[in-house]
């Protein structure tokens, strides 16, 4: 008889424990397919998306926070476990950090493009470039925190952790050099700010488009669209080409003409490419040389040396073709033919004689050979 009270009992509290735990499962589910979404749809109708990245970074750790405080609700009713239990508290309370810790990194996840978006609408001076370090650096002092403090809650001496790192700082420096070298190598890239991210640079090692800079890295698009990945200490040490920032971009070359180009056309010639030239709407008129230069061996050369106001490599493309398209109208007008690369063989009676019995000899050779 007291058997079967015990075992009614027993049935009666796992009943009413799993009973809980199910409730609060299904209010999880009520809360994320009705709740969640209504607050959702409130969040977009506020003038800034922050509320709607906050709530979003903690969807999933609230879901979970229904299945912890139903399983410590539930706890209370199942027979063999005691919810007075230390161990048993401190693991609640963990758990619960955790979760708290999950949406803060969440959020600080999503930091990267709020802080864009502030600072396109305040025009606030922040560089990109560092924007992706700030974002890295405030979850990484979250994860510390919240490892420091479950650490506490299960009463371990933070202190005699920190003392430990000291001792052993000189093996882990030394074990981590590289990573060192690399974070600090950052650090210097971000100070001195050579580039930013979406820049076009050339080093002794890569040449392309920055995407993102890490902690231990930067990653560059080339422009056969292959990922390199850079480490920082690298990349600190090299000299670095920032394409990005040219104020105007050069084009030189010699243009050479026939010799039989009369002293008058090739001064006019000169003189209409300038002109054209300083009055073109791409070309940057500070800087135009456009000059006779030298006797080559086969031309007359026009040395040309100018630069465009743009950057841009199509634009730049586009210019320089209009440009060779205008100054063969030039030459066309004035009747000034390029030069092409020509020899001339001077020859003599005797030479001519010379040819001539060679000839007949090789002649007598095939004859020879045919029969």
């Amino acid at each position: 008889m007291w058997e079967s009270i015990m075992t009614y009992e027993f049935l009666y509290e796992v009943s009413i424990s799993v009973g809980i735990f199910l409730l609060f499962l299904i209010l999880r589910k009520v809360f994320t397919k009705y709740i969640f979404h209504l607050i959702l749809k409130l969040a977009h109708k506020t003038p800034t998306d922050l509320f709607s990245h906050i709530w979003l970074s903690f969807e999933k750790p609230i879901g979970w926070l229904f299945v912890i405080i139903g399983f410590n609700v539930a706890a209370s009713f199942f027979p063999y476990i005691d919810p007075r239990n230390p161990i048993f508290v401190h693991i609640m309370k963990s758990l619960i950090i955790l979760m708290i810790t999950w949406g803060l990194y969440n959020v600080a996840s999503a930091s990267s493009i709020a802080i864009m978006k502030i600072n396109k609408k305040l025009n606030v001076d922040i560089d990109e470039i560092l924007i992706p370090f700030l974002s890295k650096t405030i979850r990484f002092i979250i994860v510390a925190i919240s490892l420091s403090i479950i650490l506490q809650e299960f009463n371990y001496n933070i202190n005699s952790l920190v003392a430990g790192l000291g001792i052993g700082g000189v093996a882990v420096a030394l074990a981590a050099k590289d990573a060192l070298g690399n974070l600090f190598g950052g650090l210097i890239i971000i100070t001195e700010k050579p580039f930013s991210i979406g820049d076009w640079i050339m080093t002794p090692t890569v040449e392309g488009t920055v995407e993102d800079i890490t902690f231990r890295s930067a990653k560059i698009r080339t422009f056969a669209q292959a990922l390199v990945t850079v480490p920082n200490a690298t990349l600190a040490n090299e000299a670095i080409t920032n394409w990005s920032k040219m104020g105007k971009r050069r084009i030189t070359f010699q243009l050479g003409v026939t010799y039989e180009t009369p002293k008058e056309k090739l001064e006019n010639t000169i003189n209409k490419i300038e002109e054209m030239l300083k009055n073109h709407p791409s070309i940057h008129p500070d800087t135009i040389f456009v000059t006779f230069d030298n006797y080559n061996v086969n031309s007359l050369d026009i040395f040309l040396y100018f630069f465009t106001k743009t950057t841009v490599w199509a634009e730049y493309l586009q210019a320089k073709q209009d440009i060779n398209f205008q100054i063969m109208e030039i030459l066309e007008s004035e009747g000034v033919q390029v030069a092409l690369p020509t020899r001339t063989l001077i020859t003599t009676k005797e030479s001519e004689s010379m040819m001539k019995a060679a000839t007949k000899e090789k002649d007598r050779v095939k004859e020879r050979d045919l029969q």
